[in-house]
């Protein structure tokens, strides 16, 4: 084995994904986790450390107990809507949280971090494929305190040579292609599986949050990205980090974005069913249109989003969603 990794959300949907592409990789992934919105089933590709971002000696004791080679973080508050009215929570679990992980890693090595950063921090700009190099201007607290985290790593990077790998991505999509894993979140607030719950009747219908936005159907447009595609840049950036490759931010996507109205007419034609659909009003903190591209971790990395379109991305959550997931009954 290569060594064993720190997943900080690893009984989540993206991090236990990501555990399971470390373990095909050679590594040993150990979740750390307080599954308050992860799944215990989830975490089955290596040990789950049950523990709290905020519980510094937690953090102090997986990293004793663990000498793990790398942190990969993903856990955080991830909701927009909500960081527009409890902003404070945001700030202060994500930030502080992260905070708490960075010292630890600092004082167990210093151990190299990836973080799992957002397109949310460049807020709404338009008409334009986001890069590398774009100005970020967050419009919510989610983007914002994901922003500081990419500060905070910067410093910690300068003063104490953690070297880090920053993702930034938007819409995460599908499920594990082998059905081991998938999305299953409590709410539920992604669009793919709202909408599925939609076809198979488990909520009435699905809610089109905004239909005025200035875009060619009145929805708005996202960048979506296979997460199995997405968790294999993550293993490809920690190798290079390995190797001795220095502190990098990437963006991952496909450059092209789908509105709203796009997916649902997407799912309906995979799924042989109708979506239900009520209209509603928009949410505070939504941008209208977020598309990233992904030259550079093309060129650097090697990374192709080869699963990332959008009839695979539906057809793996929906064989998913229909498997019963982590014990949600058939469709």
């Amino acid at each position: 084995m290569r060594g064993r990794v720190l997943v900080t959300g690893g009984a989540g949907y993206i991090g236990s994904h990501a555990c399971k592409a470390l373990l095909r990789a050679g590594y040993t992934p150990v979740a750390f986790d307080n599954l308050s919105t992860g799944h215990a089933a989830a975490a089955k590709f290596g040990p789950l450390v049950r523990g709290d971002l905020m519980d510094r000696a937690a953090l102090d004791a997986a990293f004793a107990a663990h000498a793990p080679v790398a942190v990969m973080h993903f856990a955080a508050l991830s909701l927009v809507g909500e960081s527009m009215k409890d902003p404070g929570r945001y700030w202060r679990e994500n930030v502080g949280g992260a905070l708490n992980l960075l010292e630890a890693a600092r004082d167990a090595g210093p151990v190299p971090v990836i973080f799992s950063s957002t397109c949310a921090t460049y807020g709404d700009q338009d008409g334009v494929v986001l890069t590398e190099d774009t100005p970020q201007h967050p419009i919510n607290a989610y983007g914002g305190s994901k922003l500081a985290i990419e500060q905070m790593l910067r410093d910690f990077g300068a003063a104490f040579g953690i070297r880090h790998t920053i993702f930034r991505y938007f819409n995460v999509a599908g499920a594990d292609p082998e059905g081991e894993i998938g999305e299953a979140h409590e709410p539920e607030t992604h669009l793919i599986p709202l909408m599925l719950d939609a076809i198979a009747g488990r909520r009435a219908a699905l809610t089109l949050h905004g239909t005025d936005y200035p875009t060619p159907d009145g929805t708005c447009i996202r960048d979506y990205v296979h997460v199995s595609d997405l968790v294999d840049a993550h293993v490809l950036g920690l190798n290079r980090m390995l190797e001795g490759g220095a502190s990098r931010i990437y963006c991952l996507g496909t450059g092209t974005g789908f509105s709203v109205r796009a997916v649902i007419a997407a799912a309906g034609q995979v799924t042989n069913r109708p979506v239900p659909v009520v209209e509603g009003p928009r949410r505070p903190g939504d941008a209208v249109r977020l598309v990233c591209g992904s030259d550079r971790a093309a060129a650097e990395l090697g990374w192709r989003p080869e699963r990332s379109t959008m009839a695979r991305m539906i057809g793996d959550a929906w064989a998913w969603h229909r498997s019963g997931g982590f014990g949600t009954g058939g469709a």
